[in-house]
């Protein structure tokens, strides 16, 4: 972003640095001054500023005795800005700097003097946790500090402070950042104020006897506060409602025990005033697990609500006890007997109890959405939470996708007025649109419209019908920006959903927007921390950027979840092919055996391909081929390729090309129905090629990329490219395929084939598609280059 900006900017995430001389009201004129020019020639020095600067993404806003600097790229900036001028200060003694970190929102005004200027809590809260600190501090607020903390090289350098009170009474969160060789070790006056305070009152209340010991506590806790950094404290008004015990006779009555527990967080998740964790991250722990101090450490939050329901017939039994995490005492508890109608009185009850007992403020408007009923129809609600059972399930199937959409049609059939399970339906059908676990068809894509328009208009204040306006517009329609301005607004009436943070990161990602997607995944798994679908997508993004050791540590996250997670073995496997390390590849798919999961199949047959052996794969896609699933849709014509692929590398031409031309007649009526579909229109420009028909081939190509332009999808939009280099390769045309090759690897972009890796230079040379290119000294170069890391356009 330039220095000149437009008279108004859309509120958007800025990671500020505030600068401040101290002393300088003290100083003359003419030293005021020279103070002045030599804060700005430090300033302008670090790699970070010059780097930003020449991005067009860095502000400057003079503010008297200091500046802020607004970075767009990554709360990372602004801290590496902070620490190259703290080491360059050094050489500047007579100048006495303080400097304060914070991440949030900002927005772009021209001021009277038509100067750059800003406006927002990113810049306030930036200056009142540098207003916290003394000469030479880097201080920064708890929130970039926990964006940090995803970085190994971060993590020893934060020191937790507590919080300190600023202007208006406001207490900040503060994290002081230093090392031997920048930075302020010593507690903030301010801190030691406080602290001074505190001790007196402690000496007051403290028995004689135990002066001793105090000492020698205080002394281990001082110590231990400059030699480690102790763990961020959760905030006090923040829970976790874990999984409710299902005590029915009836076993099948599970899903209504999950869709009391996940009503009533969505109430409590609905108060901005309290953090409250998704239930995607609750949902692997037992009803009444053993160790909360560790869960609630685990998941960040102070409390957990624990519960169970008994249903028969039309009496329910609802149990809830609210503990506190640190220690598993018990602080409130109540039994609520009623009849199945009083079913929603009894859940805004319960979020009000509790909201009480964490001293939540409440608005008027918060006060009214616990006391709503989403709907009066009983039999629709049943048929809701069912819904919601399967929408909530980990793994994102065809089974469960469908499983979802059956039981919200019947609900809004049942209810057509139950807008929260027409939003959740439009959001289904979004995401099944958009992943493929539903055919993307266009009359599932006006399914998502007409749900969303209906929720929205039965509910024009509902933040899930925002949210599912969102969805179909980033979806469905690639309309980025309407997207964001509906997630905006959903934000401000479920501020606790971490869809929303994580459809930001979609966004983000489409745009090409690496660092800014990477912020928002971080905002996201601080609300839903065991989160796997999350956490998979986040290592997903580092996937695509081919930073693959962070890829695999996000999914290694998953595995300490689910140890036997398909699709996370599956993706592991994917970057071992990327690396060239086949062995560890074979190790991770050899014990897999997956029938109806095609992205994990088609990886075991890639695997065999790159081996040169894929003699054994070819029977067992043999059979599964010879009783197709029509859930699978198009799939199956896609595995019919890879099938006719693996023959032609075992050296079967003729069944090869047998194979294809049944894979091509399976694949174009599917087209009719999904005109839009590139992974569809990739799979039948690939198998034409097969097939020799390069003109055929080369006009599907024409016509993904009219569809899906890298302009539009920086995620993937470049799988065309990728298509273009393989068809040129095969059909003789080796300065279109290298040029292609050249542009792949110079970006990151989302892999055509099998679980999506983009393409490596290992890969060029593993795989038999290139097999033409072989003997071209510049096909040779890019075999022979370093695997890119983070590429960007």
């Amino acid at each position: 972003m330039s220095a000149e900006v437009k008279k108004e900017i859309q509120l958007e995430i800025a990671h500020v640095l505030f600068i401040d001389i101290v002393g300088y009201s003290k100083l003359s004129i003419n030293d005021q001054h020279a103070a002045v020019e030599e804060l700005n020639e430090i300033v302008r020095a670090p790699e970070q500023f010059q780097r930003a600067e020449a991005a067009s993404r860095l502000l400057k806003i003079p503010a008297g005795d200091g500046m802020a600097l607004v970075f767009y790229a990554s709360p990372e900036a602004p801290v590496q800005c902070a620490v190259e001028i703290s080491g360059a200060l050094q050489e500047h003694p007579r100048l006495h700097l303080r400097m304060g970190v914070h991440s949030g929102p900002v927005s772009g005004v021209i001021d009277v003097n038509g100067h750059a200027n800003l406006a927002g809590a990113g810049i306030n809260i930036a200056q009142r946790v540098m207003d916290c600190g003394d000469a030479g501090h880097i201080l920064l607020s708890k929130h970039v500090a926990e964006d940090l903390e995803e970085y190994e090289k971060w993590r020893p350098l934060l020191h937790d402070l507590g919080s300190c009170e600023v202007k208006h009474g406001v207490r900040v969160s503060v994290v002081n950042l230093y090392d031997d060789q920048f930075g302020n070790a010593t507690l903030p006056r301010k801190f030691e104020t406080a602290q001074k305070r505190r001790m007196r009152l402690r000496w007051v209340e403290t028995a004689t006897a135990l002066l001793v010991l105090a000492a020698i506590v205080a002394g281990i806790a001082m110590f231990s506060r400059y030699r480690a950094r102790p763990t961020l404290a959760p905030p006090e008004r923040s829970i976790a409602v874990l999984p409710f015990e299902n005590r029915s006779e009836d076993k099948a009555n599970a899903y209504f025990a999950d869709g009391i527990q996940d009503e009533i967080l969505t109430r409590l998740s609905k108060i901005a005033d309290l953090k409250v964790i998704s239930r995607t991250s609750t949902q692997h722990y037992k009803s009444a697990p053993e160790n909360l101090p560790e869960i609630g450490k685990l998941l960040g939050v102070a409390h957990i609500l624990e519960g169970s329901v008994q249903k028969s017939g039309d009496a329910v039994r609802v149990n809830v006890q609210l503990i506190k995490a640190a220690n598993d005492s018990h602080l409130w508890a109540e039994t609520f007997d009623r009849k199945l109608t009083d079913i929603f009185s009894v859940e805004t009850e319960v979020a009000k109890a509790i909201a009480d007992q964490l001293r939540a403020h409440l608005t008027g408007r918060e006060e009214q959405v616990l006391a709503a009923k989403p709907t009066e129809n009983l039999e629709a609600y049943d048929a809701y939470l069912r819904g919601l059972a399967y929408s909530l399930k980990t793994a994102n199937t065809s089974a469960n996708s469908l499983g979802a959409q059956k039981y919200l049609k019947e609900a809004v059939r049942l209810d057509p007025k139950f807008a929260l399970s027409w939003a959740l339906l439009s959001i289904v059908d979004a995401r099944g649109y958009i992943s493929q676990t539903l055919q993307p068809t266009l009359a599932l894509r006006e399914e998502v419209r007409q749900a969303a328009e209906t929720a929205i208009t039965l509910q024009p204040n509902l933040g899930e019908a925002m949210l599912a306006k969102g969805q179909y517009h980033y979806a469905c329609l690639k309309d980025y920006d309407t997207a964001v301005r509906y997630f905006e607004q959903a934000r401000q009436f479920l501020p606790n959903n971490s869809q929303i943070p994580a459809s930001l990161a979609y966004v983000a990602r489409r745009r090409g927007q690496w660092d800014r997607s990477e912020s928002y995944f971080n905002e996201a798994e601080r609300l839903d921390p065991c989160n796997l679908r999350l956490l998979g997508q986040h290592a997903v993004s580092y996937k695509i950027l081919r930073r693959f050791p962070e890829a695999l540590r996000k999914f290694d996250q998953v595995l300490n979840i689910t140890p036997d997670d398909l699709d996370t073995l599956v993706q592991k496997a994917a970057i071992a092919q990327a690396e060239g390390d086949l062995s560890r590849a074979s190790e991770l798919l050899a014990p897999l055996h997956p029938a109806d999961d095609a992205p994990a199949l088609e990886t075991q047959v890639y695997q065999a391909i790159l081996e040169r052996r894929p003699a054994q794969i070819i029977p067992r896609l043999t059979e599964i081929l010879a009783k197709p699933d029509p859930a699978l849709g198009y799939y199956n014509g896609e595995l019919r390729f890879w099938l006719g692929w693996a023959q032609e590398v075992a050296g079967d031409r003729a069944a090869a090309q047998e194979t294809w031309r049944q894979a091509r007649s399976e694949l174009e009526p599917f087209l009719k129905e999904q005109p839009e579909n590139d992974s569809l229109m990739g799979d039948l420009a690939l198998t034409n090629m097969a097939l020799g028909d390069k003109a055929t081939a080369l006009a599907l190509l024409e016509r993904t990329m009219a569809a899906v332009p890298i302009e539009k999808d920086a995620l993937n939009g470049p799988g065309s490219i990728e298509i273009l280099a393989r068809v040129a390769a095969q059909m003789g045309e080796p300065d279109r395929a290298i040029a292609a090759l050249q542009k792949l690897l110079s970006i990151p972009y989302i892999g055509v084939l099998a679980e999506n890796a983009p393409l490596t230079p290992v890969l060029l040379r593993l795989d038999p598609m290139f097999d033409p290119l072989r003997n071209d000294p510049r096909f040779q170069k890019l075999v022979a280059s370093p695997v890119p890391n983070d590429a960007k356009q």
